[in-house]
């Protein structure tokens, strides 16, 4: 018997597991959120001693390695290289996650780091994740037609997933069309500044949503951010006539090969089974996947902590570092039986399987 007595999984998961229309009915299972809450709070701190030299690593090999697979002659190693430097920006890239939970006075400098190391050199600046991503995390509009990081893709026609992940390869070159683009016309043409903003300054993957004008502290962080988009954009372009196409065309290959993979990571990241009722947040649990050890390969497609996206949704604010520790403390304290079981999964290939099987179920 464990200090927090959970509910036992079986009940919870199964009616999960009966079809649509079960999250609105699903109870919150209180001793698991207790357990989340009282058994992290000495691991609840991010650790600067981690974060800077894993993101600024990242970076320098995803920059090193894109260099390389641009000078090199060989195709074979230039192959190779291109997949280490996709893999090495790809988690340099995602502490755009991470920085949207930050506190104010967490980790001062990292964002503004990021910003100039990661977010403008990838055309994808922090402000197109702070403010929008937080929305996916309130307790009212997780799954419902407000979150901008929801849609019922498992509810859907079969063929939206492969174009769903297929769509991301173009996403280099919608972001330097923006930035060179839209940003200039958008600071003389009003109209085209708000489409902008309410359609294309945010990572979303929901098509009705809309994003509000930026408020507070966020304003001042959008016009750097955007004027340092459009001068990098224009500089890419400009290589062309300096260096020729073959430099920007691996740079834009590499990269949509890194948003691909986002794209598969986000496909997976939850079951998308919710029609659009508010949910209580063990539902949301449930709704949302965890990848734990044993195992190497989650972490290279779901690094920085994603890999225990489940548990991010039970605890947002706790830094990526922590979340292995906190997943063995709650496995250790509520048991294999528990509900928090029921969102543990064993891959990628096991939740593309079950999504492509529900798309495929006949709706009434």
């Amino acid at each position: 018997m464990t200090a927090h007595q959970s509910m036992p999984s079986a009940d919870l998961v199964a009616r999960r597991d009966a079809g649509a229309g079960w999250h609105a009915q699903l109870p919150d299972d209180k001793a698991m959120l207790r357990a989340a809450r009282d058994l992290t709070k000495d691991i609840a701190e991010a650790r600067a001693a981690i974060y800077w030299p894993d993101m600024i690593g990242s970076a320098l090999v995803g920059y090193a390695t894109l260099a390389g697979a641009i000078l090199v002659d060989s195709v074979p190693l230039a192959v190779v290289l291109g997949i280490v430097s996709a893999l090495a920006l790809y988690r340099a890239l995602l502490f755009i996650h991470e920085i949207s939970h930050l506190r104010g006075t967490a980790l001062p400098g990292f964002r503004t780091a990021w910003n100039v190391m990661v977010g403008i050199p990838m055309l994808t600046p922090s402000f197109m994740y702070e403010g929008v991503h937080t929305l996916h995390h309130k307790r009212t509009q997780y799954g419902t037609i407000e979150d901008p990081e929801y849609l019922p893709l498992a509810l859907m026609k079969p063929w939206s997933l492969p174009l769903f992940v297929l769509v991301a390869l173009l996403a280099p070159v919608a972001l330097l069309f923006r930035f060179a683009v839209l940003v200039p016309l958008g600071a003389i043409i009003p109209p085209i500044r708000t489409l902008t903003w309410q359609r294309f300054s945010a990572l979303a993957i929901n098509p009705d949503f809309r994003r509000r004008p930026p408020e507070g502290a966020l304003r001042p962080r959008v016009l750097w951010q955007e004027t340092g988009g459009f001068i990098w954009s224009w500089a890419l372009i400009g290589s062309v006539f300096a260096l020729g196409w073959r430099p920007l065309l691996i740079a834009l290959a590499i990269v949509s090969v890194t948003a691909t993979l986002n794209q598969l990571r986000t496909l997976v990241a939850h079951l998308w089974e919710n029609e659009g009722e508010a949910m209580t947040v063990t539902a949301q649990f449930l709704d949302s996947v965890n990848v734990p050890p044993p195992g190497f390969v989650a972490e290279v497609w779901a690094p920085v902590g994603l890999r225990y996206h489940a548990l991010h949704h039970l605890m947002p604010s706790m830094p990526y570092h922590s979340l292995p520790e906190a997943h063995r403390r709650l496995v250790r304290e509520l048991g294999a039986a528990s509900t928090y079981d029921g969102a543990n999964h064993k891959g990628m290939a096991v939740l593309v399987s079950r999504i492509a099987r529900n798309t495929m179920r006949p709706r009434s």
